[in-house]
């Protein structure tokens, strides 16, 4: 494979390194939606939301895994993401996630601090972003 359509690229959580190798394209979820990122990108530093991480192999392949928060550095043709949370979504137990979905609805419905509030948002987005995950695996 040429490096010149590649770049070095690590996905890592405080669970430990998911992805530590050369990379295609690197799909993140942002704030603003989708943002990929492809050899020789521009230097940014970007933070990344709960959602879906999808990672294209030099070989072509693709491989997924779902994230919480975090932020990812591009410079010198290299990239590093770094998520309070990375799970391969045959490793998602969607009973489970389903469950904290509901807590998480039933905690935005209350009325409480604005804070809290935005918590029990973040958990909803990290849920809904398991299950899908996960339904795409076990649907196969």
């Amino acid at each position: 494979m040429n490096d010149l359509h590649t770049f070095g690229l690590r996905v890592i959580s405080i669970n430990g390194v998911f992805y530590d190798g050369r990379a295609k394209c690197i799909i993140l979820p942002c704030i603003d939606g989708e943002r990929a990122i492809q050899a020789n990108h521009e230097e940014m530093w970007v933070a990344i939301y709960a959602g879906i991480i999808k990672i294209q192999k030099p070989d072509d392949t693709w491989i997924e895994c779902v994230c919480g928060y975090g932020s990812i550095q591009v410079a010198n043709n290299r990239c590093t993401v770094i998520s309070d949370t990375i799970e391969k979504p045959e490793d998602i137990d969607l009973k489970r996630a389903q469950e904290a979905l509901e807590i998480a609805k039933e905690k935005v419905r209350q009325k409480n601090s604005i804070a809290e509030y935005r918590l029990s948002q973040a958990a909803m987005a990290r849920a809904l972003s398991r299950l899908k995950a996960g339904s795409k695996i076990n649907l196969h």
